[in-house]
This record gives C-alpha cells, sequence and structure tokens, in this order.
C-alpha cells in the first residue's frame, strides 16, 4: 500500500502499467468485458496520478469495436499525457486493428512482437437479411415512419441500393476520421502509400514496423528495463474490487436456468467475431 513512499525516498522509477484488453464499445453492450471511456477512464486517471511516474505503459490486445469509444479513450490518453508531461508507450500483444490499432496512435511510441496483429486502418458493418425468411413463414413486416430513411436498411426488408450508398457515404466519413488520427500521431514515420495502408489490410508486427505502423520490436518488461533500469516498477493498475468482493462475497447471482439465446449469449457471439477476423 505504501510502496510509492519508499520509491519516493529511493528513488525508485515507476511507469504504471494499463492493460486494455478487449472489443471496444460503450458499457453496455458487452457488459465488463469491453472497453469503453467508462470503464478505461478511471484506471487512466490512477495510471497518470502515480507518484514518481517517469511514463505509462499501455498493454494493449483489442481486435477494435466502436469507433466512437476509440476516439473518446485515445482523447483522454493525450489530454492526461500533456496534461501530466509524461511519455507513453505502447505493448501490443495479440493484435491492436481497428479501434485497437486507434488506441495505439495514442501512445507516444508503440512496441510490438513480431506476430502481433497490427493495422486494419478502415471501418466496417455488417448484418443479415431477413425478408425470404419471414416470407417462407408467412409473416408480414409493417413499418410506419414519419422520415423517409428512417427504416434505412431494415433487416427484414429487402436492401436498397439508395441506402447501401448512403451508409457508404457514412463510413468515408468516419474512416476520414481515422485516417486523420494516425497521420496526426505516425506523421512521417508512415511509410509506403496511404493507398496500401489506409486500405483496411492488417499485418504482423514485423511487417507494420517495416511500414512505420510501429516503433520496434519488444517485450514491456525488457523494454522498459532497458530504459529505466533493471528496478523499475512496473506496477498494474486494475480495476478496484469492492471489499466483499475482495473476500469473495458480493459477486452476484448466476445460474439457476438455461439461456440458450439471450443478450449475454449474443453479446458473446458477436465478440468472437471480432476476434475471429484475424485469426484469433
Amino acid at each position: 500500500m505504501f510502496e510509492w513512499i519508499r520509491d519516493l525516498f529511493r528513488r525508485t522509477p515507476v511507469v504504471p502499467v494499463v492493460r486494455l484488453s478487449g472489443v471496444i464499445a460503450s458499457g453496455g453492450f458487452l457488459g465488463s468485458r469491453s472497453l469503453s471511456i467508462e470503464s478505461v477512464a478511471p484506471l487512466l486517471a490512477r495510471a497518470f496520478s502515480q507518484r514518481g511516474a517517469k511514463a505509462v505503459a499501455l498493454v494493449l490486445n483489442s481486435p477494435g469495436g466502436s469507433p466512437v469509444q476509440s476516439a473518446l479513450i485515445a482523447t483522454r490518453i493525450r489530454l492526461l499525457a500533456a496534461e501530466k508531461k509524461l511519455p507513453v508507450i505502447a505493448f501490443v500483444e495479440d493484435v491492436a486493428a481497428s479501434g485497437g490499432y486507434w488506441l495505439a496512435c495514442a501512445a507516444d511510441e508503440i512496441f510490438v512482437d513480431p506476430s502481433s496483429i497490427v493495422g486494419s486502418i478502415g471501418v466496417i458493418s455488417a448484418g443479415f437479411g431477413f425478408q425470404d425468411l419471414i416470407a417462407r413463414y408467412g409473416v408480414e413486416r409493417r413499418v410506419h415512419t414519419s422520415g423517409e430513411r428512417k427504416a434505412m436498411l431494415d433487416p427484414f426488408r429487402p436492401e436498397k441500393p439508395e441506402d447501401v450508398d448512403r451508409l457508404k457515404l457514412l463510413h468515408a466519413e468516419i474512416h476520414d476520421g481515422f485516417k486523420d488520427w494516425v497521420r496526426q500521431r505516425r506523421g512521417a514515420k508512415l511509410k509506403g502509400d496511404e493507398a496500401t495502408l489506409f486500405s483496411g489490410e492488417f499485418w504482423t508486427g514485423k511487417r507494420g514496423l517495416d511500414l512505420g505502423l510501429v516503433d520496434g520490436l519488444g517485450e514491456l518488461r525488457a523494454t522498459l528495463q532497458a530504459r529505466y533500469g533493471a528496478k523499475v516498477r512496473l506496477p498494474v493498475i486494475g480495476p478496484r474490487r469492492r471489499l466483499l468482493q475482495r473476500f469473495g462475497l458480493g459477486g452476484g447471482i448466476e445460474g439457476g436456468g438455461v439461456e440458450l439465446v439471450g443478450p449475454a449469449t449474443l453479446a458473446a457471439i458477436e465478440e468472437r467475431l471480432h476476434w475471429q477476423r484475424f485469426g484469433l
């Protein structure tokens, strides 16, 4: 509890570590498993407030998700870095793709494993069309709106070309924001033509280094010990546990039935699909 006092007198360098692992989504979608500004902000605040901190390290393992939540978290990282005047160093584990790479770009330096997956600078949305399915069972879809585009891309009605064109425009706007962010953060480090870099393709960490998407190959502890000394302390900043949870109590009641298909099941499937895009 009082390690910071010891470090203060011994002048032991400290680099707080924040692990950002999971699909990026608003808190209500994937629950506690997701990364959102709501779940991440308290961790960042504690990390940047650590006494004696020389930098803040981010350990990233995310296949992406919400562009809004990605932008909110990345912006918060940069605001705290400027306020506390601390460098931010990101370490990618399995994957930092799409929104995960958006978060990586919030760091001043990005280190990866040669086999990490990085990139996927693009925008995607996917869904299903059920109009033939409900017709087979004699179900009639009835939709009434007060706006001609209000029912755009309704999965129970045939897809309209003009709706797809509208969706592509939205994608293009979001993609432009993503590209601007990468240009702003990576700048002259980027190598290769933008048509390739911003195509939505993803690469290994080793190839990402060649393209200027990352700064080096390296593991967290070895890299930080080489930079700040063998005695550098790396406290992991995790969610605070409630008092009852520390004693194995108050964890909630689970079970008591079999939920074949419910919100939790669908969320788990959606989360799994995010990871499978990158072979994970």
